[in-house]
């Protein structure tokens, strides 16, 4: 781009440069051409014998490569150029300028040679009283020359420039792309184990540093992205572990030697508890990787949390009995748009959650509250305290605040979490509390949130 506006620019400029050197030589030719005419109408004007042909010969002196021709009015030769163009033919079929006017001379090319001239009609008035007809011309092939000479010195210096402007302009995008192909190195050299590298703003041009600083911090964000399902993979791996080392160890004893039905049926149960464990693990899993993988599809219609609730406390009513602990309701709040069964497993992972660490003869107390824009369900429960460093980590996948309690087979550690996901796919927030008296979880829900989506999603019914 540089080399076609350059070469463009050149080009303009030699085709104004050559017309205006053109233009010199013209006028100075016609300036001498005119000068020459009014040398031989001054000798005419002398001369009373149209036979003084070398009156007029005199008229010219001084004057190299210039050429007349003097007729009479019936067409008869006074004067002829030995040599030269042929001026009489060139009078006969030229028209006759006025020598005063600007109007530019004739050129013509005779024998190989260029001249520039003209053709006068002058007398039969008070200065001359016959009539003359003159023709001028002069050899302008030096001129021709020269202007020549001239374009072909521009073409080469127009070829030279050019070459030198693309050599520097190829070199400066090269030097100046030197920090873009530094910084393309260092990305190619980023692998999932070089995650931490970064690259440094003030070594690329200043436009660029936006968007090395951009770069640095999506790659950020994929090293604690990576960092997490790195941590979830080896949690995954870990809590998968021991229910297939129980399988595997129990599976080993049943067939190490012969036993009674009743032995082996107690091995089935214990496998198929374990089993059981494994499937809610696994639908868990799936579970949040649906839910986080897309957020937005969620079926909203009307919640009565009030009835939502009563209905969780009669599923949950065998269990409570058999624990030894209550459940009872506190406050109202009017219907919400939510997903309902979303919303159901989530009040339902607190209730379990609560349920399993409140000590028996105690109360479970789930609380409604409404304001002007949200809705907050409380889940409280008394039991043990929950430590503060741990109230910042019971949200995490697999994370028990006593880590005893894993091998007990009461959950894999993802109910609180799938509680916090459902709550952030509806727009909402939870948090825990928890002091030596009560542990206290805390949804605050959103009236509307502005989907578009949520209008038209419909749930899919899976079986």
């Amino acid at each position: 781009m540089v080399g076609l506006a350059m070469l463009l620019v050149f080009l303009i400029f030699n085709w104004i440069s050559v017309k205006s050197l053109d233009q010199h030589f013209a006028e100075m030719d016609e300036e001498e051409l005119r000068v020459i005419a009014s040398s031989v109408i001054r000798a005419l004007g002398e001369v009373h014998d149209n036979s003084d042909a070398q009156a007029l010969q005199r008229a010219v002196r001084g004057h190299h490569g210039v050429y007349y021709y003097v007729a009479n009015a019936a067409g008869e030769a006074l004067y002829a150029p030995r040599g030269g163009p042929d001026l009489a033919r060139f009078a006969a079929n030229e028209h006759p300028v006025n020598l005063a006017s600007e109007q530019e001379m004739s050129i013509w090319e005779e024998s190989g040679t260029h001249y520039r001239g003209a053709v006068l009609q002058i007398g039969g008035d008070n200065t001359l009283s016959e009539k003359y007809t003159i023709a001028v011309a002069m050899d302008i092939g030096v001129h021709l020359t020269f202007i020549s000479s001239f374009k072909r010195i521009q073409w080469w210096t127009v070829c030279v420039v050019m070459c030198i402007v693309i050599l520097v302009a190829w070199s400066a995008v090269r030097w100046g792309h030197k920090p873009i192909r530094r910084a393309n190195e260092k990305i190619r050299a980023i692998t999932s184990s070089k995650l931490y590298m970064r690259l440094d703003p003030k070594e690329v041009p200043i436009e660029l540093e936006e968007t090395i600083a951009s770069f640095n911090a999506m790659l950020g964000r994929i090293e604690e992205g990576y960092a997490q399902l790195a941590n979830v993979s080896a949690d995954i791996a870990h809590e998968l572990r021991t229910p297939v080392t129980n399988l595997t160890t129990q599976t080993e004893v049943a067939v190490g030697q012969p036993r009674s039905a009743d032995e082996y049926r107690e091995i089935l149960y214990s496998n198929l508890e374990e089993f059981g464990r494994l499937n809610r693990m696994i639908n868990d899993m799936l579970f949040l990787a649906q839910t986080e993988n897309a957020p937005d599809d969620l079926y909203l219609e009307t919640v009565d949390l009030t009835e939502a609730t009563q209905g969780l406390f009669e599923y949950f009513e065998a269990w409570v009995e058999d624990r030894g602990v209550s459940l009872q309701l506190k406050g109202r709040a009017a219907p919400i748009q939510a997903d309902r069964e979303m919303l159901r497993r989530a009040l339902s992972n607190l209730l379990s959650n609560a349920i399993r660490y409140t000590p028996r003869g105690a109360s479970i107390t789930v609380r409604l509250h409404q304001d002007v824009g949200a809705t907050t369900i409380s889940v409280e429960n008394p039991g043990p305290k929950i430590p503060r460093q741990a109230l910042s980590r019971i949200f995490d996948r697999f994370y028990r605040v006593d880590p005893s309690r894993q091998s007990k087979g009461e959950g894999a550690g993802l109910g609180l979490v799938i509680v916090k996901t459902i709550v952030e796919a509806h727009k909402g927030r939870i948090h825990a509390e928890s002091d030596d008296s009560l542990t206290r979880f805390v949804v605050t829900l959103p009236h509307t949130f502005c989907n578009p989506l949520f209008a038209t999603k419909a749930r899919l019914n899976d079986g």
